[in-house]
Formats: C-alpha cells, structure tokens, sequence
C-alpha cells in the first residue's frame, strides 16, 4: 500500500508577524499508523522541501505519544525535510492520499491549483482522500465529477468555529472552516471542543481537530484494507 501525505507550505499567520504552518501531532500520529502497518509513505508540499511546522504544536502542552516518538526520530525529520513538490506527484503512483492540518493550509493549499486537481483525481480513480483539522480547507474550491461542490450533500466535519475562538484566531484567518463547509452544502457536524471526531463518506474522510488525527488515519487505513 502507498499513501501520500500532503503538507502546507504556508508559514505566515496573518498579518500578525507570527508562525504557522502544519501541526506535529496531525502529521505524527497518522504517519505511525501508517507506517507501523506496512505502508509506503511519500510526504509532499506545495513548494517542496522543508515544511514550516506551527511552533505552537511543539509546546509542552501539544504534546502526545506520537509527536513524543517524532521528536526522537531523525529519520522521518530527515524525510520531512525532502519532501517532494506537489507539481511532481501523480494520484496513479498512490492508493489513498492524507493532509495533515495546521492554519497552513487556510492559506496555500485552499487555493492551489495542483492541489485541487489532485483531490478531485484521486476522488475520480475512486481512491479514499482523507483530512484533518484545518485540512479540509483544501477542499473548498473542490468539484465533484458533476461539477459541484465536492463536499456538497456529504457528512464532513473539520475544525469549528468555537475551537478557533478557543484559539482565537476567528478574526485572522481567512474563513472560518466550518462556515465554508456549510455554505458549500457540506452536512457538518461537529463534537465537543478538542474531542476525537471523524466523519466518513464514501471516499471523503474528515476529522475535526488534532485529537482526531489518529482515528482519521485508522479509518483510512481500515477502507483501504477493504478495497
């Protein structure tokens, strides 16, 4: 099996003069269930190379069992600081595609053309996409084969609007994610704040916050076995 992991190039916050990028846990936790199963991983980001990771998700109290074994892990730092262009990847060399979140991706990849056409490729070749937290912002600008909405009508969850105003962030991105969903006609759901939630259907996997990114990955996982 071969998933590949796609990552935000996108490191400015706003116009805060702060850091983003992507969230450690996010990328941590599905990379080892993937890779404790066999599976082959390819990481890539829209400009290559190294991603920029949220100093706010190596803090003390953002740490978990998974970003712990990261941090301890010189290979995978290695592997993450090569990652491949986006523009060189092809939906036919992989079974299933996962994006990690991180405020990143509100920026970059909710815009970025080779993103969207990957997406929308790998939906057509019946191939499972999976995303988590801020993620499903890569989707917005997503059209089905009928050239809706890709999210329209599906079960879709992604982080909320009370978890950004926990962060508070509401004023400095660039859309609230679950309002985007909703407008798109996406049937979002949502738990409590910072509680493991993933939604599935069909193809389309989404989890709601950080707490969710290992279950994302079990259930992608557990589809692609099923194939």
């Amino acid at each position: 099996m071969k998933i590949l992991i796609v990552l935000t190039s996108h490191d400015e916050l706003g116009n805060t003069g702060e850091k983003t990028g992507f969230w450690i846990e996010e990328f941590a936790a599905p990379y080892y269930v993937f890779a404790d199963a066999g599976v082959e991983l390819t990481i890539a980001s829209p400009k290559g190379g190294q991603p920029p990771i949220d100093p706010k998700s190596a803090l003390p109290a953002a740490q978990t069992t998974a970003t712990k074994r990261f941090n301890q892990d010189k290979e995978l730092k290695e592997k993450l600081s090569h990652t491949i262009k986006l523009a060189r990847v092809d939906q036919k060399d992989y079974d299933a595609v996962f994006y990690p979140g991180g405020h990143g991706p509100l920026w970059d990849l909710a815009n970025d053309a080779k993103s969207i056409s990957l997406i929308e490729d790998f939906y057509k070749h019946d191939k499972p996409i999976a995303f988590v937290c801020h993620a499903p912002a890569a989707l917005v600008k997503v059209k089905a084969p009928n050239g809706e909405p890709l999210v329209k009508g599906k079960e879709v969850t992604g982080f909320s609007n009370t978890e950004e105003a926990a962060v508070k962030l509401t004023d400095v991105v660039p859309f609230l994610l679950e309002d985007e969903l909703k407008k798109l006609g996406g049937h979002y759901s949502k738990v409590a704040d910072w509680a493991s939630y993933v939604k599935q259907d069909g193809l389309l996997i989404t989890g709601q916050n950080p707490g969710s990114s290992e279950e994302a990955a079990k259930q992608l996982l557990a589809k692609l076995e099923k194939k």
